[in-house]
């Protein structure tokens, strides 16, 4: 397992299910991976974002710390949130990736149906003659019109 990946599990363990924030220092969470501080920063700044669910915030100095709060959205807040504003008119497939394992591990929708989402979604799926630009685009509309059915069934 990489370092960046045991700090994640680490910081979702202390988590939990129930807890809504955390709050943790920085160079004692460095201290105990005995890694760079600077190796926190990056796993907070690129698996504890919004799109994965989370708020992050910060004080810096002797007191300072980290807060993790856990966003929660209702199922149709969320759904309604990614389709009409995350997505946008064109999504990368890493981006997608993310937005449905964190669907998944919210239980909005089943690993299943994240797993047959994510495969209509990649470059195998898509392999057609066109521009990057163009396959996000549609890549969208394809995550789009799945996650307005995954709502329908949710609300239904």
């Amino acid at each position: 397992m990489r370092l960046s990946d045991a700090i994640e599990e680490f910081i979702k363990m202390l988590l939990g299910q129930d807890e809504q924030q955390i709050e943790l220092k920085r160079n004692e969470l460095a201290e105990y991976f005995s890694c760079a501080p600077s190796q926190i920063n990056y796993v907070l700044s690129t698996r504890f974002t919004p799109d994965h669910g989370y708020a992050i915030e910060s004080r810096r100095g002797g007191g300072g710390f980290i807060r993790i709060i856990r966003i929660n959205r209702d199922e149709g807040e969320l759904f309604s949130y990614l389709i009409s504003e995350r997505i946008g008119n064109a999504i990368d497939l890493r981006t997608a990736q993310i937005l449905l394992g964190q669907l998944a591990e919210q239980e909005q929708i089943t690993k299943d149906e994240s797993d047959i989402m994510f495969a209509a979604l990649t470059p195998q799926a898509l392999s057609i003659p066109i521009p990057e630009t163009l396959k996000d685009n549609i890549r969208a509309r394809i995550l789009r019109s799945m996650l307005i059915k995954a709502a329908q069934k949710t609300t239904a």
